[in-house]
């Protein structure tokens, strides 16, 4: 079920470009490096031990995998934004989510884990992308494939104003440190401030927020 890959790393990383805010001027050419606390807060939180299995939606990329399995972890990737266009587009893919037969197949197809399989995940922004109840479902699944007491990231758009978002590639520099490139730009099914967020992870023992320069809310979420 774990994909492990152990390819040598790319000798040079991305060019850092400037940070986009609210007047970006990101292309999906361009990749810029961010420091990233919700990330040092997730590795920090997970330790040294050696063995964890983890979950990546941002699908496989060498440098998540690299990082993963150097620490002595097992990584699962998926593209899971990938896999929402392939179950819910082309078109209106929020109308298409609330279809009960097009979201039993998406659950069974992208979440159709043993139960408490994963010590951890990273969801990255990907849960902005969900419409009800289709979040509430991939929430439960998660709950039963993430052990109790394991971790998530996930990464929210802290600007409530905007109507439509970047939809970023994230890949893991360092355990302090992302590389983002835009993979599009689309409608969130909604934007979530802390109260949001903290009745969407009701269930949680534990939840710490960061706020971003580049107007990201990061969530660490303990199970």
């Amino acid at each position: 079920m774990f994909r492990d890959r152990a390819k040598s790393p790319p000798r040079h990383g991305p060019e850092q470009q400037p940070v986009p805010g609210r007047g970006g001027r990101l292309t999906p050419a361009q990749v810029y490096s961010r420091h990233s606390h919700g990330l040092e807060e997730f590795f920090q939180s997970l330790g040294s031990q050696p063995g964890l299995n983890v979950l990546d939606w941002a699908g496989v990329s060498q440098a998540n995998v690299d990082f993963i399995t150097g620490r002595g972890n097992r990584l699962y990737s998926e593209d899971f934004y990938r896999l929402l266009e392939m179950h819910f587009g082309p078109g209106d893919w929020y109308a298409s989510q609330q279809d009960p037969a097009r979201v039993e197949s998406f659950l069974d197809a992208v979440l159709g884990f043993p139960s408490a399989c994963f010590d951890a995940a990273l969801l990255w922004d990907m849960l902005e992308y969900l419409a009800p109840p289709l979040l509430e479902a991939v929430l439960a699944r998660l709950n039963d494939a993430v052990k109790p007491g394991g971790y998530l990231l996930a990464i929210f758009h802290a600007d409530e104003k905007i109507e439509r978002v970047p939809v970023y590639q994230y890949r893991i520099a360092g355990p302090d440190t992302l590389w983002l490139s835009l993979r599009a730009m689309r409608a969130p099914a909604k934007l979530f401030n802390n109260r949001d967020i903290e009745k969407l992870f009701r269930h949680a023992r534990a939840l710490k927020f960061f706020l971003t320069r580049d107007h990201l809310r990061e969530v660490i979420v303990r199970r």
